[in-house]
């Protein structure tokens, strides 16, 4: 049951999608979206609604900043996710609406009153732990198999499974090519998604099974790499700058090679940052494979651009705690004395250009020998 405003009185108005689904499972509803129906966009817009829907009419209440959308319906009108001629209208009804959708436990609309439209059995499916598809058209759409992946690690703690014939779609999908026209952006928003739920194994492991991985994920496509990836990410610190979505990715790749991760990283157009993580993680796995000394450690430091930027070289100190305990102290220390190595120093001693740089490098290293030592 909901309140209406100033701004929905006389709308028809209700809640669907995930803010449904959640509460009825016991789950945090942090977002609420929402179906008008019998409107039209010059009537929402003459409420004080904002119009940001390009491809179709979403609104923005101008005081809460949550979606309204009209209710709509969908044809497949080409590839991808974006390849859908979109008809919204006054006379498009509320179970219309929810034929669209792709899983059935997403596809139950909360009128003001508390009473749920169920058309296709979602509160069923919530108590059988079952995702499954709402009609055939789920395949219209590859990003579905994405989402329902990611569904599954969300939920899998709770039980839920793929529905056999929603799993064979989603394989049909695979095969049929159109994975490869969805936006690299798309794909690593759902992924981003999906590494920061419960299981986010399940995510990658579903669609190894459904045959999606190949597509974006060559690098990961084989059972023995797979099961390996998977069993780092568990090592993710709880290191509160940095997402453990991030953390889980850079871990999940960190058994590639250079060139390898780098594909990946390309092909998802991953942000800078996380790119950049993926890198530092793999270094320090390689720094902790091989005993340390002062060259090694100070190579990483370098690498790590530990002088201008220090909170990447804390970042990395947390992860060894995860690893390997027993070296983050004399690595911590190394870096300490390193830290403590005076440009200001050096050039009080007369050394300019190359030549100080080499005696920075080398006072440093002496640091870095002498913490190690001590430890």
């Amino acid at each position: 049951m909901f309140q209406q405003d100033a701004l929905t009185q006389g709308l028809d108005v209700y809640r669907v999608g995930g803010a449904v689904r959640d509460a009825l499972l016991g789950w945090p509803v942090v977002d609420h979206d929402w179906v008008v129906v019998g409107a039209t966009p010059e009537a929402m817009r003459q409420r004080g609604f904002k119009p940001v829907g390009r491809d179709f009419p979403v609104f923005l209440h101008p005081q809460t900043a949550e979606e309204y959308a009209l209710a709509r319906t969908e044809r497949k009108s080409g590839h991808g996710y974006s390849g859908f001629e979109v008809y919204a209208s006054p006379d498009v009804t509320l179970e219309e609406d929810l034929s669209r959708r792709d899983l059935t436990i997403n596809a139950i609309a909360q009128g003001p009153d508390g009473q749920l439209t169920d058309p296709f059995d979602g509160q069923q499916d919530i108590e059988q732990r079952l995702l499954r598809h709402v009609s055939p058209a789920f395949s219209e759409d590859p990003l579905r198999v994405l989402r329902t992946a990611r569904f599954l690690a969300r939920y899998a703690h709770l039980g839920f499974t793929i529905a056999p014939d929603t799993h064979t779609l989603m394989r049909e999908v695979s095969q049929s090519g159109e994975l490869s026209h969805l936006a690299a952006e798309r794909v690593w928003v759902e992924t981003e998604k999906a590494l920061g739920e419960p299981n986010p194994e399940r995510y990658f492991t579903t669609l190894h099974e459904c045959q999606a991985l190949a597509t974006w994920w060559p690098e990961l496509a084989e059972d023995e790499i797979l099961t390996a990836a998977l069993a780092e990410m568990p090592s993710a610190p709880e290191e509160p700058s940095l997402p453990l979505a991030h953390w889980r990715y850079a871990l999940l790749v960190s058994l590639l090679s250079d060139e390898e991760r780098d594909a990946l990283a390309g092909r998802l157009r991953l942000p800078n940052a996380v790119a950049q993580l993926a890198r530092h993680t793999a270094l320090t796995k390689a720094l902790l494979n091989e005993p340390l000394n002062d060259e090694r450690v100070l190579h990483w430091l370098e690498r790590l651009d530990g002088w201008r930027k220090p909170g990447q070289v804390a970042a990395q100190l947390a992860l060894v705690g995860k690893l390997d305990l027993q070296h983050q102290a004399p690595l911590r220390a190394a870096w300490q004395a390193a830290q403590a190595v005076s440009p200001q120093a050096l050039l009080s001693e007369g050394y300019q250009g190359a030549a100080l740089g080499e005696a920075l490098r080398q006072h440093r290293q002496k640091a870095v020998a002498n913490a190690l030592s001590e430890e």
